[in-house]
Order: C-alpha cells, then sequence, then structure tokens
C-alpha cells in the first residue's frame, strides 16, 4: 500500500425487482386507459409501462407478476411500484392491492481510487476468472455478501448480484480490505 486509503466512489446505476400484486390485470385494458403504455402480445407477452420519475420501466403481465427496472435506488422501486398501483386502481384496472416487492439484482459501478495488480489478483483471491485476451477484467465471485465483481487495473469496478444496495457496500468495502491485505492495490 503506498498511499492512505481513499473512500471509494461507488453509485448504483440499477435496481431490478420483481413484484407480486395477487391478481390478474387485464394488459389490453391497460393499454386502452393509459395510452402511453407499449403492448404488442405477437411480440411479448407483457405490457411496458414506462415513468420518467423515478425513471423506470415496468414489465407487466397478466398474471399481476412484474419486473421493474432501471431504479438508481431501492427507494425508487417502492416509489415506482406506488406510482403504478395508484394509477391502475385510479383507472379500475385493478382492486386495492398489496405489492410484494423483491429486490432481485443491485448493479453498482465503483472506483477504488487505486491501481490493481489483476495479475497477481487472479492467484491470490479464490473464485476468479482472468483472461486478458479475452476481457480486460478480473471477475471476482464473493461468497459474502453474494455478489459478482469486475476488477479492472485503474481500481474501477462493477458489482452485480446484490439482493439490496446495503450489500454492495459490504462487498466493496470487503473488497477493498482483502486487496489492501494481499497488497494487491496502489493507492495514486
Amino acid at each position: 500500500m503506498s498511499a492512505k486509503r481513499p473512500k471509494p466512489d461507488v453509485s448504483i446505476v440499477n435496481v431490478v425487482a420483481t413484484v407480486k400484486i395477487g391478481q390478474e390485470i387485464n394488459l389490453r385494458k391497460i393499454l386502452e386507459k393509459i395510452p402511453q403504455a407499449e403492448y404488442d402480445p405477437r411480440r411479448f407477452p407483457g405490457l411496458v409501462y414506462r415513468l420518467t420519475n423515478p425513471k423506470t420501466a415496468i414489465l407487466i403481465f397478466g398474471s399481476g407478476n412484474m419486473v421493474i427496472t432501471g431504479a438508481k435506488a431501492e427507494k425508487d422501486v417502492y416509489r415506482a411500484i406506488q406510482i403504478l398501483i395508484n394509477t391502475l386502481k385510479s383507472k379500475r384496472i385493478i382492486s386495492e392491492a398489496e405489492p410484494e416487492v423483491k429486490i432481485e439484482n443491485v448493479v453498482a459501478a465503483g472506483n477504488l481510487k487505486g491501481e490493481i495488480d489483476l495479475e497477481e489478483a487472479a492467484v491470490s483471491l479464490e473464485l476468479t476468472i482472468y483472461e486478458p485476451e479475452e476481457f480486460p477484467g478480473l471477475i471476482y465471485r464473493m461468497d459474502d455478501p453474494k455478489v459478482v465483481v469486475l476488477l479492472f487495473s485503474s481500481g474501477k469496478i462493477v458489482c452485480t448480484g446484490a439482493r439490496g444496495e446495503k450489500y454492495v457496500y459490504i462487498a466493496v468495502e470487503k473488497l477493498q480490505k482483502k486487496l489492501e491485505e494481499l497488497n494487491l492495490i496502489y493507492y495514486y
């Protein structure tokens, strides 16, 4: 370690969640009453409903199951679902609903603000894949929390697979400590 440990920059870039409302939804009725919705059952069985604030896309299926993507925070997922539920209730498309929301994947990008020795990391860390001829980053599968982190020699990282925002920050902290313990990161 060559300099004082800087605080890593980490930002959430996408939160994906599944939602169940426990009742069937008439997708054609949504299309009739909400013209900005997109639905072409010959191409895809779900309806796409986009919000601008928070900026998200919600895939709605006739079963009442949904997938929300594009949120930049977990709170945005819950806000988007509440907006959608209120809209569907006000248009009399669904009755009262208590949505069951499950965060499936949080993706974050970050910078550890140091150079990482990927060759040595590939040898020293368990559960890694590093083939620089095919991809310039090292793929590191962490067990706790269960995430996959792409590491680049520049110190940039991408973390995916977290089941909540807090797990991203836990993973980055653990990763940074491990890289320091093994003398694999050099701060600039």
